[in-house]
């Protein structure tokens, strides 16, 4: 992993994927009868930017109910996450969120972000590091679901904390969402907690204007994966020609983001043409949606045990404390 100095006082490591797993992803996925990009290819500096923007969004529940969860129980959670904490966050995006940890927990180790857009990641690092100087800010450049090295700032017996906000954990299927949810549990170790933000299922009128806002940012925030390729691969995809779509698959209890193209046309990319018919969908993302139950029953299966779960009042999103099970 490369280090590189900002100033004095912050440390970027840049363990970036390369533009070869992009490409090699795109061409694969191209490839299938269900066309399809990984989610985690929308965030570069500008995606990064459209997904903040639909954290503000009226339809967006998300983001400002989790929020209401944690200010309400900040003094629940920081006690039982106790003190000389190491904050590990995946997907920090702007940490809006991780404030409300800053501001509460007492004599943090440190704090390491790990985001796969760098440049969004540095920014909100180096603001982090300006309202909270005397905190240790190690900002990774990474994609958390795959091989890197965390950075060793601590003692050893800090204790580690993993925190997933957002409803980021049904982006992956149950089956890859319990494998990482392993994974994290390496991390943690004995002593360590898991804090991750976890939505619930609900009424699907309420999901369906969630992801289809009326100003159409989610809609620019799906095309980006294409515009990203037409930048970095030197793709020729038409964005014009495809149509966001959106909706919620009660059978597998999730939401899923389309791309829809709106008539037949061949993409280029690295020497390669891709046919894509009418109304043929490239898959984006998927969101899973999860009862109290069943992701306990997820997190157990995963060697995960839940400590404690807080919700809003209308039961729309849940914030959960996970240790290893013993």
């Amino acid at each position: 992993m490369k280090k590189s100095g900002l100033g004095k006082k912050l440390a970027f490591y840049d363990n970036k994927p390369k533009n070869d797993e992009f490409l090699n992803a795109i061409e694969n996925g191209l490839e299938k009868t269900q066309k399809e990009i990984p989610c985690k290819f929308l965030y570069d500096e500008r995606g990064s930017k459209l997904f903040d923007k639909i954290c503000t969004l009226d339809e967006y529940y998300p983001t400002r109910t989790e929020l209401h969860i944690m200010h309400s129980n900040i003094d629940d959670i920081a006690h039982r996450l106790g003190d000389h904490v190491l904050l590990i966050e995946y997907g920090s995006g702007s940490s809006l969120k991780t404030r409300v940890l800053l501001d509460r927990l007492q004599n943090l180790s440190g704090y390491i972000p790990i985001d796969i857009s760098g440049e969004h990641l540095l920014h909100t690092a180096s603001e982090i590091k300006k309202q909270y100087p005397d905190l240790p800010v190690h900002p990774v450049c990474a994609d958390y679901t795959g091989k890197y090295n965390l950075p060793e700032i601590v003692p050893p017996d800090a204790r580690r904390v993993v925190y997933f906000p957002g409803s980021t954990i049904g982006n992956f299927h149950p089956e890859d969402a319990a494998e990482f949810l392993r994974t994290i549990s390496t991390v943690i170790h004995n002593n360590g907690f898991l804090l991750i933000g976890v939505d619930l299922k609900k009424d699907p009128v309420i999901l369906h204007r969630a992801y289809n806002d009326r100003q159409g940012v989610t809609a620019l925030f799906n095309l980006n994966s294409l515009v990203r390729a037409n930048r970095e691969l030197g793709a020729n995809f038409r964005t014009d020609l495809f149509k966001h779509y959106a909706f919620f698959n009660p059978t597998l209890g999730r939401v899923e983001m389309h791309l829809i193209s709106l008539e037949d046309q061949k993409v280029h990319i690295n020497g390669t043409t891709f046919a894509i018919a009418q109304g043929e969908s490239i898959h984006t993302e998927c969101s899973y949606k999860y009862s109290v139950n069943e992701f306990a029953e997820l997190a157990k299966n995963a060697g995960l045990e839940v400590d404690r779960v807080w919700m809003d009042e209308d039961k729309m999103f849940s914030v959960q404390l996970l240790r290893a099970g013993l």
